[in-house]
């Protein structure tokens, strides 16, 4: 937990003190939901036209190759303000739509 935090998870025994939580007790409820709400405030302007995104999945997607750059920068942009972060072993670049699939 971070340093900050730990105040507000704090609680009062009578008679013996006041104790803070070094680790939330309880993991977090509904979060894929905010998670969620998240991303789609984070991306609210592009979801649709460049971006589309669904739990943990996100696909940035161009219809002209040239804007590729473009879209990507936004993108990564847009996630760096809010600090977020991506895993590069989960990530796929340069995917065309008319690439088939092997399943």
């Amino acid at each position: 937990m971070h340093e900050d935090d730990k105040a507000k998870t704090s609680l009062i025994i009578i008679e013996r003190g006041t104790y803070c939580y070094k680790v939330m007790p309880f993991s977090l409820k509904n979060i894929g939901a905010r998670y969620q709400r998240l991303v789609n405030k984070i991306f609210k302007e592009q979801i649709g036209k460049t971006i589309e995104v669904y739990v943990d999945d996100m696909l940035v997607k161009v219809p002209q190759r040239a804007d590729h750059i473009k879209i990507i920068t936004e993108a990564f942009s847009l996630l760096r303000k809010y600090n977020m972060k991506l895993n590069l072993s989960k990530c796929t670049f340069g995917i065309s739509s008319y690439q088939s699939w092997d399943i």
